[in-house]
């Protein structure tokens, strides 16, 4: 009898010794790919990927739990990348309070332009989010921490009212999640450019923290 043969095509020879990092990248990366090109996360099957990569579904296992931890693993790089495009853009300004207006800018700035990431890691129900996302480890996850210590620049300076900066910087997370949301998942509602929208927003931050309120 004739050897059956995998009509999907060839491959790959099973992993030497120290190539599993090797083929984890490459998963991440064929993952990555499918769902920039797709847009959509239920494109990022666990048979899609094993099929770009050249390996069969079990090889993916070895790798990732299931197909959860692999679409968290794919946007775990990319919260990097947004913590860093905030750090950016409140480099080169001095007052707390415009730093903070650039850091959110940012935020919105990245989910925009990765929707289904954003979706991912914000957005999930939280019996799908791994240990590495859960809510309490946000705080960082996020970039939380340095509008905490510029909000209590800021109040230290006498430039805006004395509240709790941990509880303030929560609220204003609170405001911008609901605009990238929104804009992100109701892109055919009429709303203001994403511009005119999030810099509306700010006034009325700015004027909550006005002092004398």
């Amino acid at each position: 009898m004739p050897a059956l043969t995998d009509p999907s095509g060839p491959r790959r020879t099973r992993a030497r010794r120290g190539e599993g990092d090797r083929l984890r990248e490459e998963i991440l990366g064929a993952a990555e790919a499918i769902l920039i090109e797709t847009n959509d996360e239920a494109a990022v099957s666990i048979r899609a990927v094993a099929s770009a990569v050249g390996v069969t579904p079990p090889s993916i296992y070895l790798h990732f739990a299931d197909r959860n931890a692999l679409l968290f693993a794919v946007c775990e790089r990319h919260i990097q990348q947004l913590e860093q495009a905030m750090e950016r853009a409140a480099a080169t300004e001095s007052d707390p309070i415009e730093r903070i207006h650039r850091r959110g800018w940012a935020y919105l700035e990245w989910a925009l332009s990765n929707p289904e990431h954003y979706r991912i890691i914000m957005m999930s129900r939280p019996d799908a989010t791994p240990d590495r996302f859960v809510d309490e480890r946000l705080v960082d996850t996020a970039g939380l921490m340095p509008v905490v210590a510029e909000l209590t620049a800021a109040m230290d300076a006498g430039a805006i009212r004395r509240d709790d900066p941990l509880e303030a910087t929560k609220v204003l997370w609170m405001l911008i999640h609901g605009v990238a949301s929104l804009l992100i998942s109701k892109p055919m509602f009429p709303f203001a450019s994403p511009e005119e929208v999030y810099e509306r927003m700010f006034s009325m931050v700015r004027a909550g923290f006005a002092i004398g309120r």
